[in-house]
């Protein structure tokens, strides 16, 4: 049965810990390069299945190696910002016309980047300890699904709509410096402890 109560909570507690979380840069950076509606397909399906894990595992993620997750995380990071950086521009805009991506290639690559980047994330293990809490995997799982496409539709369209008034060269630098900070934070966590 559907709590309307717990679907707003979880809703407020997930959307308020995702919006300032690497998933808005992400999307932002794929909504800068590719049609945003393919964009969020592959977003939007990576989160499902991202909810659907916490719910199915409940509070065991939160027994995850903490230590190991945030190392993966700030490899990621790194690798993400050098491929950032040392890409080389495709065209002289960066920007691909719609009619060259294939919905497949840009959904999928959606789908990989949130998959790997938000795997073991906070609001994965929020949303797998709010569904032992409240004991409504619907009303949490609806929630968690329906903050998180809201923060990806946002990146997404904040993305489209930067592209037209800042360069794509400097989206990317400054893209890629967020990254190389968000691996030192990562690092640091997994090295703290």
């Amino acid at each position: 049965m559907l709590s309307f109560t717990i679907l707003a909570i979880t809703f407020g507690v997930v959307f308020l810990a995702e919006l300032p979380d690497k998933t808005a840069l992400a999307g932002l950076m794929l909504g800068t390069r590719y049609k945003a509606s393919y964009v969020f397909v592959g977003v939007a399906a990576a989160f499902l299945l991202h909810v659907a894990l916490a719910i199915a595992a409940g509070s065991v993620l939160t027994l995850l190696p903490h230590r190991l997750l945030q190392a993966i995380v700030g490899v990621l990071f790194l690798a993400g910002a050098a491929v950032l950086l040392f890409k080389k521009d495709e065209e002289e805009d960066g920007v691909k016309a719609p009619a060259d991506q294939s919905f497949w290639k840009v959904s999928g690559a959606g789908f990989m980047l949130i998959l790997v980047a938000e795997f073991g994330d906070l609001t994965q293990i929020m949303t797998a300890n709010l569904a032992a809490r409240y004991d409504s995997p619907l009303s949490v799982g609806v929630g968690a699904v329906l903050a998180l496409w809201a923060v990806a539709g946002l990146g997404i369209l904040g993305g489209r709509t930067l592209m037209k008034y800042v360069p794509l060269r400097l989206i990317t630098k400054v893209a890629a410096c967020l990254m190389v900070a968000l691996a030192g934070f990562s690092l640091v966590e997994a090295i703290a402890g």
